[in-house]
């Protein structure tokens, strides 16, 4: 995606959140591309535990965005925002005969880039194509001619049995 250095932009970003980056990006990947009021609406009724935590970033690019670059609140919306892995932090837990197994503890990095409605969301645009679907017609069975060889033989039968 090509984006250009003129149009306002917001950032936030959450560093060193302590769960897994592959169940915030769950949660990410529902809000990506969507209006801010609208992500944040579906923040606040998400049952997933990561909803909270980026339903707060959000709500922080916001007041970047109206504090720090003057921009209107209701014409933002979520363009880009992507998880990355951060530092691992290793546990161990005891077992049996004792032995001890590793536990990580995951943290993730979280970054929100908030525009306003007329910069990204015209390139994010997606053009529907209508797909026909064409059937291709099965040649129908045709009703048997009866074979030249057969004619002959029934007509040398017939002069056998005269």
């Amino acid at each position: 995606m090509v984006r250009s250095n003129n149009m306002a932009e917001s950032k936030a970003t959450l560093r060193f959140l302590l769960m897994s980056p592959r169940k915030v990006r769950l949660v990410v990947d529902m809000v990506r591309g969507t209006s801010v009021s609208s992500a944040l609406k579906q923040l606040t009724f998400s049952s997933k535990q990561a909803a909270r935590p980026v339903r707060k970033l959000i709500e922080s690019a916001v007041a970047n965005a109206v504090n720090n670059h003057g921009m209107n609140k209701e014409s933002l919306m979520v363009s880009t925002i992507t998880v990355d892995g951060g530092p691992t932090i290793k546990r161990s837990t005891p077992r049996a005969q004792g032995r001890a197994t590793p536990i990580r503890k995951r943290t993730s990095h979280i970054n929100v880039i908030l525009t306003e409605k007329g910069g990204v969301a015209e390139e994010k645009q997606v053009e529907e194509k209508t797909v026909e679907k064409v059937v291709a017609k099965k040649p129908t069975a045709q009703p048997k001619v009866a074979k030249p060889k057969a004619e002959a033989k029934t007509a040398a039968e017939d002069k056998k049995k005269s």
